[in-house]
């Protein structure tokens, strides 16, 4: 259990902001877009994590091209396509509910780290579009289905992992709709029902899945566990998905720990308060980079093979956001943090909007 890990306590990052920032920032294209690496696919729910790092690395100029082309790409029924290659769909694409519904994490989050209201305003249709479609494909158990097939039909089978950060981005749907003074009762009601059916009705996701570690901390980092039933999550999972020394396996039946999903259980370590014993997690990433700021997708254990040589931009902005929640680099740095969310509903309050703060990031 992750107590027993030996605790280690940093005033800084441990890593090269900056430069893993640059890295995201150069896999950019002109027109906004972020693929996955240099001349790879993008996926909408990857192009705004990339988005979410280059605005923690301080490049918000970039972040909002990012939420700009997403503006421009998404569908008149509020969806995107799963993958892209240069701004178009690839022929086997589908709608991903979890993909769709994160451009409304992001927007938020840059609201939190800027304190662009313009901005917010602007983006807002994109994001009511994007959620309303979401809902949409709602169960009444409460579970969200997975996707919408390129000739209509729905498949029907729920990831937990999926619907962990679709009732993440209802939550900053939410805010942002407060922010603006709208009302939005629908998406306080399929929020409720998401996280009654997370906490209280595992069998209505996809079993299969729970081999990826992605399932075991999820229901934390979305804020969907809180308190006492976190930390018993994080006990009961630990010795499975978690190799000391070197971070998160990807999935339980495979040697193999990657950065990303070791950055990820950093945020939801931290966001219950667990900053000791996230910043032991976060000690083991610094060394697992190439030169460029790049972060290795992932590693076998214990021979030390990187694997895949893919210079994912999305892996390096999930070890920023760890380093945010952690060290304080910007104004959105308790954006996972769950004592930073309030208490639903809020279709009878309205939050007051933001004096513009930027990043702090250009301290490191």
């Amino acid at each position: 259990m992750h107590e027993a890990i030996p605790q280690r306590k940093a005033r800084y990052p441990l890593i090269d902001v900056p430069a893993t920032a640059e890295y995201i920032a150069s896999v950019q294209k002109e027109d906004g877009e972020i693929p996955w690496s240099a001349g790879g696919k993008t996926d909408p729910w990857d192009h705004v994590e990339s988005a979410m790092g280059l605005t923690v690395g301080g490049y918000t100029e970039e972040a909002a091209r990012a939420y700009t082309w997403s503006a421009r790409t998404q569908q008149e029924d509020g969806s995107w396509w799963s993958y892209y290659r240069d701004g178009n769909p690839i022929p086997e694409a589908y709608k991903d509910t979890n993909m769709t519904s994160y451009i409304a994490v992001g927007v938020f989050h840059y609201y939190l780290a800027t304190g662009d209201y313009v901005f917010l305003r602007r983006m807002w249709p994109m994001v009511e579009k994007a959620l309303d479609y979401v809902i949409g494909l709602q169960a009444d158990e409460g579970q969200v289905y997975w996707a919408k097939r390129a000739d209509g039909s729905v498949d029907r089978k729920a990831l937990l992992t999926g619907s962990c950060s679709i009732y993440l981005s209802l939550g900053c749907g939410l805010r942002t709709a407060s922010l603006l003074g709208v009302e939005k009762p629908p998406w306080e009601i399929a929020r409720a029902k998401l996280g009654d059916a997370i906490r209280y009705r595992p069998t209505l996701f996809d079993q299969s899945k729970s081999r990826f570690s992605m399932d075991w901390y999820y229901p934390v980092l979305c804020g969907a566990l809180k308190g006492n039933e976190a930390q018993r999550r994080f006990r009961a999972g630990w010795s499975t998905y978690v190799v000391d020394g070197w971070g998160a396996l990807c999935v339980t039946d495979s040697p193999w720990v990657t950065m990303a999903e070791t950055a990820e259980l950093v945020v939801a370590l931290a966001a219950t308060g667990e900053m000791k014993t996230a910043e032991t997690v976060f000690s083991w990433l610094p060394e697992r980079r190439y030169e460029d700021g790049a972060f290795w997708t992932g590693v076998t254990v214990p021979d030390e093979i990187i694997y895949t040589e893919e210079k994912t931009a999305w892996t390096g902005a999930a070890v920023l956001l760890a380093a945010d929640i952690l060290y304080d680099l910007t104004s959105a740095s308790r954006f996972f943090s769950h004592a930073f969310w309030k208490p639903f509903p809020l279709s009878s309050r309205r939050e007051k909007p933001r004096q513009g703060v930027g990043s702090r990031s250009e301290h490191f």
